[in-house]
């Protein structure tokens, strides 16, 4: 009976077998997908192999192949050899795909009657794959192919191309007819195969390896790096040994002859890293989840933790989702990594000295934090929780404008239900919330203990200002608004996501009271003994408009000072000395001198922007307290007096 090799996947390790078994005159069938589908179709897979002498030109070839898209352009028949070749966080949705697909035009399927060969990383497809499958060949793999581009696959090792320990799941292969054909298949395919008894200890071991070598897909070499990498192979070997998994030790030579395996250097074509490396640099999506992520698993099962293990799957994962590219992070963020294996889990300031984090900033110390700063630190140890406080007077769309593109995680606040309790009466329109209702939306966000957070919007951080206030408030000393809002972040060229996050509920306790807050009455003693900024535009300072409170004009003895007066053109917060001279010019004191600072308020219509005008005082040096009723709470008492025009 003849064998045809079905080869689903066809990155660095599919295509490099499926074109080696087709120079060898084997029958195969490659199946791809988007790009790289479409290259294969149009001309065939580019197969770029070792100079044929040395100092010659790389060893260009156009293989022919025939490619498939998907289970239902090809017509399995007995003798079919599916060969899963693919990165395993595809495996359950592929494997369940072909399982069912109908043999020899329906006599039987293919969970029932054709061999599944498993060419991957990780410990996990085997069990996903006996659970439809009955003859499951796992294979421990090593391949220094490299696939970046559609329809191209780079293969530096020679005179073979790649080498694999085949073996029956869960044990057994020596003597089995069918795992004998195949390895004597990739043998013809350029390819050093050894059978074994014992695959799943073999995977095991390769899984070590694999947890040290794609380090390279976050960090430049390196002796942190070097560290990083023992550390997690010591939290492997606990979780293995606390779940009873034996390991093979691949410093044995696993029977090879690794001179037939050597790696060549190709002209033009410089040798690339580790898989997720390449996947990074693609832009394709990462295996973390079953590679450092199956430690986590392994060691949580057992109860034990593996924190450099899921620091780094974590990572991985978010530099994918950011588009970061391999090696982006530095040591910084690499000390941060050891420093979780070492215990200390809490804030990042209680690891550094004078409880700064990586780079010198103190937290809590900051207002703003412009868009490529932020990008860095969404892949460092202590990403900051993204909050979009998509908001406008008379826009109640600001969920959809959210959903049609924000910031990678970002979470939807909703400023009229989660930042604001009912309006009504001389409360104003947007009265603070209750101390427990803020609690539970910000656990809602997933906001944690001890988590740093970025706030932002699309229109200057106007209202975006509303959560940094209110969260400064409540206890939470690490926020920050992002200066220049959405349009700075899209300005860097910086990614975009559309739909919903919806996170996992955080643990945020608060406490009222850290910033300082006014009501009618001690605003107007502010305005009296001090300075009552008025945050709204000049003309319904002045009484000319009122859109939408009871009566026009503000209260008497403020000053005018139009929010909107500190950004510049982009929307972002003016220098801090400009803003420093512009609030001194408005009657904000100085102190120094063991003066204290005159007391300073601020109100704007319901409380939104005037938390945008204390941000930019608190750029500019100044304490302020927040009239949080504003106007409309003063103009809805009829009571309290009036004053119109400039002063």
């Amino acid at each position: 009976m003849s064998r045809r090799y079905v080869v689903i996947g066809a990155g660095a390790v599919g295509a490099t077998i499926a074109a080696e078994l087709n120079l060898a005159g084997i029958d195969v069938v490659v199946v791809a997908r988007g790009a790289n589908l479409a290259a294969l179709r149009a001309g065939g897979l580019r197969y770029i192999r070792p100079p044929a002498t040395e100092g010659g030109p790389a060893d260009e070839r156009r293989v022919d192949l025939a490619v498939a898209g998907g289970p239902d352009e090809v017509e399995l028949r007995s003798g079919d050899v599916l060969v899963l070749a693919t990165k395993s966080q595809d495996s359950e949705a592929l494997l369940a795909a072909w399982a069912w697909q109908p043999v020899d035009g329906g006599r039987s399927t293919a969970a029932e009657s054709l061999p599944v060969v498993l060419l991957q990383n990780g410990i996990e497809n085997a069990r996903t794959a006996l659970r439809r499958f009955a003859v499951v060949i796992d294979a421990m793999v090593l391949s220094p192919s490299s696939h970046l581009r559609p329809g191209e696959v780079i293969s530096p090792a020679a005179p073979l191309v790649a080498g694999f320990l085949l073996g029956r799941a869960p044990g057994g292969g020596v003597g089995d007819p069918v795992v004998e054909a195949i390895a004597a298949d990739l043998r013809r395919g350029a390819s050093a195969v050894r059978i074994v008894d014992d695959i799943g200890r073999w995977k095991a071991g390769k899984l070590l390896g694999n947890l040290a070598y794609n380090l390279d897909a976050l960090y430049p070499p390196s002796p942190r790096r070097d560290a990083a990498s023992a550390e997690l192979v010591a939290e492997a070997r606990r979780a293995f040994d606390a779940a009873g998994i034996d390991i093979a030790d691949l410093r044995q030579d696993g029977g090879f002859d690794h001179t037939q395996l050597a790696i060549h250097d190709i002209p033009g074509f410089p040798r690339q890293g580790s898989s997720t490396w390449q996947s990074l640099a693609r832009g394709g999506s990462v295996e973390s989840d079953f590679l450092n992520g199956e430690i986590v698993l392994l060691a949580r099962l057992h109860g034990l933790t593996a924190p450099v293990n899921a620091g780094v799957q974590r990572r991985i994962a978010v530099a994918a989702r950011l588009g970061t590219p391999p090696g982006g992070l530095g040591d910084a963020d690499l000390a941060e990594l050891l420093a979780s294996g070492r215990g200390t889990r809490g804030s990042a300031a209680a690891r550094q000295p004078g409880g700064r984090q990586p780079g010198g900033r103190q937290p809590g110390g900051e207002v703003l934090v412009d868009a490529k700063a932020l990008h860095d630190e969404l892949g460092s140890a202590l990403a900051p929780l993204l909050l979009d406080v998509r908001w406008a007077l008379g826009d109640p769309h600001g969920h959809d404008h959210y959903r049609e593109g924000h910031l990678p995680g970002a979470v939807y606040v909703d400023l009229d239900t989660e930042l604001a309790a009912a309006p009504g009466g001389t409360a104003g329109r947007h009265p603070l919330p209750a101390l427990a209702d803020l609690q539970r939306a910000a656990r809602s966000w997933g906001l944690t203990a001890g988590r740093p957070v970025v706030v932002y919007d699309d229109n200057g951080g106007l209202s975006a200002a509303r959560a940094w206030w209110l969260l400064r408030w409540a206890g939470v000393a690490d926020v920050r608004i992002l200066d220049g809002a959405l349009g700075a972040w899209r300005d860097a060229g910086l990614p975009i996501e559309t739909g919903e996050i919806i996170p996992l509920p955080g643990d945020i306790v608060l406490e009222a009271g850290h910033l300082p807050v006014l009501d009618a009455d001690t605003a107007a003693a502010v305005a009296r003994e001090g300075i009552l900024l008025d945050a709204r535009a000049p003309e319904r300072y002045r009484g000319e408009v009122e859109p939408v409170d009871p009566r026009a004009g503000h209260i008497p003895g403020a000053v005018s000072a139009s929010t909107g007066d500190n950004l510049d053109a982009a929307g972002r917060f003016l220098p801090a000395a400009e803003l420093r001279a512009r609030f001194l010019a408005l009657g904000a004191s100085a102190g120094g001198g063991g003066d204290a600072q005159a007391p300073i308020g601020v109100y704007c219509g319901s409380g939104v922007t005037a938390s945008h005008e204390i941000a930019a005082l608190a750029v500019a040096g100044f304490d302020a307290a927040l009239f949080p009723g504003s106007w409309s709470a003063w103009s809805s008492d009829p009571a309290r007096p009036v004053a119109t025009g400039p002063r």
